[in-house]
């Protein structure tokens, strides 16, 4: 199976940088499944449903989000009822919506899409680790699923790694989103699950993570919130993510690659 999951999609351009580039993904790299992490895609803060249907159309298969999931209010009463966008599954048991998916690709495969969020440096949640635990007792990899794939937000790169390990062997992909910064660390575990820290933004990278400079530097340099709210930065795009193909057997990962379009970072794509 071939699987592609892109990062934290920033504002007007990086919703343009998924409705350009994810259809000619499918096609070039045959690509069975699409996921991506769209909870800044909404002027850089949370998602609605119009930008959902958007990526629908696009060729997106299941939406993945973090800790900006309600900034927008919609959302709360939305996602109910949209069973392909994804709220961490480690938020409250009364939060509205779910922190998982099962999509069937158009060969009749089923790939289990899990979002969790971390604990260190961020607000307050459940367990990450006990309730991705507890959800892959229920499912397993080259039997009842035919891929998993587990979208972490977090800060920590430590901690990120450590989710890794532990869901090596019982997943295809564990990867990491959340500082919009791409890491270099893309690699197979010892039991065979890919893995990448972070897999980077969709978003402008002239930038401070997506944003436009001025407030994120008056904020740091002055000490003092700036006078008005962020927002994206306008520039084209870098899309980022991982491209993993997985064993149809076993459901493990028989390679994984970069992927980055367009924008400022260099370009790489698996073939």
């Amino acid at each position: 199976m071939r699987l592609l999951f892109c990062g934290d999609v920033v504002g007007r351009s990086g919703r343009e940088s998924i409705l350009q580039n994810i259809p000619k993904l499918r096609e070039r790299l045959s690509l069975d499944c699409v996921i991506v992490n769209g909870e800044n895609a909404a002027n850089g803060f949370g998602i609605n449903a119009s930008i959902c249907r958007d990526f629908y159309k696009a060729g997106v298969d299941v939406i993945t989000t973090g800790n900006h999931i309600w900034d927008q209010r919609e959302t709360v009463s939305y996602i109910d009822q949209d069973k392909n966008l994804l709220r961490p599954i480690n938020l409250l048991p009364s939060s509205p919506g779910q922190g998982f998916a099962l999509h069937t690709t158009a060969k009749g495969q089923t790939v289990l899409v899990i979002n969790a969020i971390a604990r260190l440096f961020m607000d307050a949640s459940e367990d990450p680790f006990s309730n991705v635990d507890a959800l892959l007792k229920k499912f397993t990899l080259g039997s009842t699923v035919s891929a998993i794939v587990l979208d972490f937000h977090g800060e920590a790169t430590s901690e990120k790694m450590a989710m890794g390990h532990f869901c090596d062997g019982r997943v295809s992909l564990v990867v990491g989103t959340h500082t919009h910064v791409p890491t270099s660390d893309t690699m197979i575990l010892d039991g065979g699950t890919a893995y990448q820290t972070d897999a980077g933004m969709c978003g402008d990278y002239n930038s401070v993570v997506g944003m436009a400079k001025e407030s994120p530097m008056f904020k740091f340099t002055r000490k003092m919130p700036p006078a008005e709210r962020m927002t994206p930065a306008q520039g084209e795009a870098t899309l980022c993510g991982v491209y993993v193909e997985t064993d149809d057997k076993t459901g493990l990962a028989i390679s994984i690659h970069p992927v980055r379009i367009g924008g400022r970072l260099s370009e790489t794509l698996p073939f």
